[in-house]
């Protein structure tokens, strides 16, 4: 009898702009999906419009079971590929999905950085309030504002998120 390995959390590089038709695929193919979405203000010479866009163009997050589903997952109509590091796939830990899952429920003004490297300037603090409470972040002085860094190790990318300084304290570090 073999053991089945839990369903995990990837990342799926997909067409510019075509993150929510893919979504919308894997999910009529049952497969669980996360692609977090922000609302933002879009220009043209002779109007505005409020839209939609994904938070990290690109990748949707899958969650499924590596050794059965990549086959399922890569046969959708449009061309995707899994992030990797190497030789690993870019595995995404569920608290993290999570974290991004608060950000969105506080529906504050974000965007994505792609720092590459982790930030060498600023201070490390837990915040104390809100949805966020227990959380690790690092401070980045940003046009006079306090912004914080949630850091998402497995894919290289950080969430900005303005919170207020009084939620923060110092981070102890064990």
């Amino acid at each position: 009898m073999s053991v089945s390995s839990p369903n995990k959390w990837y990342v799926l590089y997909v067409q510019s702009r075509h993150e929510k038709k893919i979504d919308a695929l894997l999910r009529e193919n049952r497969i669980e999906t996360f692609l977090p979405l922000v609302k933002t203000i879009r220009k043209w010479s002779d109007r505005k419009k409020e839209v939609e866009m994904p938070l990290f163009p690109s990748y949707i997050f899958v969650k499924i079971n590596l050794k059965k589903d990549v086959d399922r997952v890569l046969s959708v109509r449009t061309p995707c590929s899994f992030i990797r590091f190497g030789s690993e796939f870019a595995k995404v830990q569920e608290h993290e999905i999570n974290s991004i899952r608060h950000l969105m429920k506080m529906n504050v003004d974000m965007k994505v950085e792609n720092l590459g490297m982790v930030p060498k300037v600023g201070e490390f603090k837990k915040i104390k309030q809100g949805v966020l409470d227990g959380m690790d972040c690092e401070i980045v002085k940003i046009e006079n504002e306090d912004k914080i860094v949630v850091r998402i190790d497995s894919i290289r990318q950080s969430i900005v998120a303005t919170v207020p300084s009084s939620d923060l304290v110092e981070l102890v570090l064990a």
